[in-house]
């Protein structure tokens, strides 16, 4: 309830409560707004001489990032990945190898790992750092993950705008974004969720008796790929490390076949045997123009 209650707030405040809220914060939004943008245009960037293409949004939130870095990356042979490492414990540069745990690189690099067998994966808080380490290890392509904001270093910016937009166009506190929304002006391609790209969704493993169960970002996104056969549904806070018997006990609770789990969420249960996984499989279908703006870019950068 108290996550539901914030992402309303943030993205589309409809109760009292939550418009009350949203008034309340607007001064400290407004202050935060000023201040991420001097920010944002205070930095130079350099040229690291390696072909950099950034893909963030401008709100909180899932909005579609990994699925497409992984569309995008898999069209290349030396490619990179180079993100924070979310919720990790670890705030070191670390390469991922077969041995990397959840713990010390974060659920989104294990997934990207899972997804993308021949790229370089690295977990750095320093993108900077991450960026100079894939080209050390033969990189020809670096994809940050939601590196817009990192402005010191030159590369081909994608923004994902989201459809529908959320209601709330504030600036945290006060609402989803986390710049003003003229940082879309500063961006090299606009991506925008229906045009140039698409969600396409299958079920592996179906059973008759599913109860979702998953840690990510703004849960409801998922309603519109749910199949039959759901009979409950649980949101955990993003990134969370799931708690074997909590799960147990809601998958007996619901007499479920199997709990339903997203990719993000299935590289935390490796190791869960007490009930089976069925995982809901995104696919991003990416549009022409999109690609041929990356492979333009790729192109006219040839000379590294």
């Amino acid at each position: 309830m108290v996550i539901a209650f914030i992402e309303g707030l943030l993205f589309a405040p409809r109760s009292f409560a939550q418009k009350f809220l949203v008034w309340a914060l607007s001064p400290l939004g407004k202050l935060a707004a000023f201040w991420q943008w001097k920010k944002l245009n205070a930095k130079k960037p350099v040229d690291l001489e390696i072909r950099v293409v950034s893909v963030g949004n401008l709100t909180i939130g899932g909005s579609g990032k990994t699925p497409l870095i992984v569309a995008l990356a898999k069209r290349f042979d030396k490619a990179a990945i180079v993100l924070r490492g979310y919720g990790r414990k670890s705030r070191d540069l670390i390469v991922l190898d077969d041995q990397s745990a959840v713990c010390d690189v974060g659920d989104e690099a294990l997934l990207y790992r899972s997804l993308l067998e021949r790229a370089i994966i690295i977990v750095s808080t320093d993108r900077k750092a991450g960026v100079l380490k894939a080209k050390e290890l033969g990189a020809k392509v670096v994809f940050l993950d939601d590196g817009f904001r990192h402005r010191e270093i030159k590369k081909f910016d994608v923004l994902i705008r989201p459809f529908p937009e959320p209601l709330n166009h504030r600036v945290l506190p006060a609402g989803c974004y986390r710049l003003p929304l003229k940082a879309y002006d500063l961006a090299d391609f606009i991506a925008k969720e229906g045009e140039d790209f698409a969600r396409k969704c299958e079920v592996s493993n179906p059973t008759d008796r599913m109860v979702l169960v998953t840690a990510i970002s703004r849960a409801k996104r998922l309603d519109p790929f749910l199949p039959s056969g759901i009979v409950a549904k649980y949101a955990f806070r993003d990134h969370a490390v799931f708690d074997v018997e909590t799960l147990k006990a809601i998958a007996k609770k619901h007499n479920a076949d199997s709990l339903l789990v997203t990719r993000k969420d299935l590289v935390k249960l490796e190791n869960f045997s007490a009930i089976a996984l069925s995982v809901l499989e995104l696919e991003m279908i990416v549009s022409d123009r999109l690609l041929m703006a990356i492979d333009d870019y790729y192109k006219k950068a040839s000379n590294f």
